[in-house]
């Protein structure tokens, strides 16, 4: 739920920037993660995804547009009721964040971010990024120590991926599918 949350509320200010992501982000108790460059996903993706975000009880969906290639990422996403809810463009240049007024403000885009790492980007990214706790890598996914597990169920970008972050207490599942560029 965090990243969709984080995704949801993922947002700080209507439009804001803030300083290029090569800091630390908090991840899990005691456990950050440097977030790698957006050209280290090695290739190209864009895809749509409806994503799940449950937390205290309390479940959000959003339509997301997810972009990245050498350069950038971009993420738009939309509530049920079709009102952009947010959009993130992460470069060289750090993270612009443009944000709906009704979206709450405690989540940080850089957690966000730090999400769609952990459940897209290849393992030695996000090994050489993570601090506080092993990665653990499998062919059905990954776990970061005890805090955070990511399953896959078939491509990540063409089904469906899910997040559970024990420590705080939210789960995401995402279903993706692959869209021309």
């Amino acid at each position: 739920m965090r990243a969709a949350v984080l995704l949801l509320t993922l947002v700080l200010a209507a439009c804001a920037t803030v300083p290029p992501a090569s800091d630390q982000v908090l991840v899990a108790p005691g456990v950050t993660l440097a977030l790698p460059a957006p050209g280290e996903l090695g290739r190209r993706e864009d895809a749509v995804q409806l994503v799940t975000a449950r937390r205290d009880g309390e479940t959000f969906v959003f339509e997301c547009r997810l972009s990245v290639d050498g350069e950038r990422l971009l993420l738009a996403g939309s509530d049920s009721m079709g009102r952009r809810a947010m959009t993130v463009t992460w470069s060289r240049d750090g993270i612009v964040v443009e944000r709906a007024d009704w979206l709450p403000e405690t989540l940080k885009p850089e957690n966000v971010l730090a999400d769609i790492v952990l459940l897209y980007w290849p393992e030695e990214a996000v090994r050489r990024g993570l601090s506080g706790a092993p990665l653990i890598q499998t062919p059905q996914g990954r776990s970061v120590g005890d805090s955070i597990a990511v399953s896959w169920r078939g491509d990540p970008w063409n089904g469906l991926s899910r997040l559970v972050n024990r420590p705080w207490g939210y789960e995401i599942e995402v279903r993706s599918a692959r869209v021309a560029p």
